[in-house]
């Protein structure tokens, strides 16, 4: 894991992904590319170790059903945390928060707010689907 932080930390990646020989990292802001990565190679997913930048319930939900098998973030919310541990994944990080905050600085981002009152992996995956198919619609 030690490998990962500072490839996130050097390369200013968002995220690495680590499973087997193959490591790959990944730029883009949100869950973009953890949320295409499920959908398109649910198998590197499968057993693979994480180092993020930030992580909300969000992210922890497609990190559970993607069967990761350890996480570290800079940052984590205190729902991903537990969430992801009720799972089973080893989770370490630099700080919790509460909640992760939109990129405006303005208040909660919208998938942690969308999924602050649901309890499990699926049930938060189906609703951030949505929104996030909606998003792309829109662009």
């Amino acid at each position: 894991m030690k490998e990962l932080i500072e490839q996130l930390n050097q390369g200013n990646y968002s995220c690495v992904i680590a499973n087997g020989n193959q490591v790959r990292t990944f730029t883009r802001r949100g869950v973009a590319d953890l949320y295409d990565l499920l959908k398109q190679e649910p198998e590197f997913l499968q057993g693979a170790s994480i180092a993020d930048k930030v992580i909300g319930k969000a992210a922890a939900s497609i990190l559970i059903i993607g069967q990761v098998k350890e996480v570290y973030a800079h940052i984590i919310s205190q729902p991903a945390f537990q969430l992801m541990q009720e799972a089973g994944i080893q989770v370490t990080c630099d700080e919790t928060v509460h909640h992760i905050i939109n990129r405006d600085h303005t208040g909660w981002c919208p998938l942690e707010q969308a999924s602050h009152d649901l309890h499990t992996a699926q049930e938060i995956y189906t609703t951030i689907s949505h929104i996030v198919e909606g998003w792309r619609e829109q662009a």
